[in-house]
């Protein structure tokens, strides 16, 4: 019989977010630049499928203050090969919405993320992707 052993997180760059009681967040009652920052983060799709983020249920909340934006969001698994992908993605949207001089994204692994926070415009697109959800 083999002995399995625990394995580190290989990506241990993280925070264990907020309660977020209102997922999926969409941004919906979101206003002024926090609104733009959604709107540029809808704009940003999974790598893998033609699906938003924002649909996915990936970002749990955009904060905007003094013109930095943070954004925080999660990934569908602890080692998803898009990672840094989406990272920049995330940054470089929330930095193109106008009156936004700087963002940063924090990643959390806390809510995990389920497809149950996927939207239902998202498990529509899923579904004409092919994903069965």
């Amino acid at each position: 019989m083999s002995e399995t052993h625990e394995t580190a997180c290989p990506y241990p760059d993280y925070e264990d977010g907020e309660d977020v009681s209102d997922l999926p967040a969409t941004g919906a009652d979101a206003t002024g630049v926090e609104a733009r920052v959604w709107d540029a983060l809808r704009d940003v799709e999974d790598p893998e499928m033609p699906v938003s983020i924002v649909d996915l249920g990936l970002i749990y909340g955009v904060r905007v203050t003094d013109g930095v934006a943070t954004v925080e969001m999660t990934l569908t698994y602890t080692g998803c090969p898009a990672r840094q992908y989406l990272l920049d993605e995330v940054e470089d949207a929330a930095a193109s919405a106008e009156g936004v001089s700087e963002a940063a994204v924090s990643l959390v692994w806390r809510p995990e993320w389920t497809v149950e926070m996927v939207t239902e415009d998202g498990r529509a697109a899923l579904r004409e992707f092919g994903v069965s959800i």
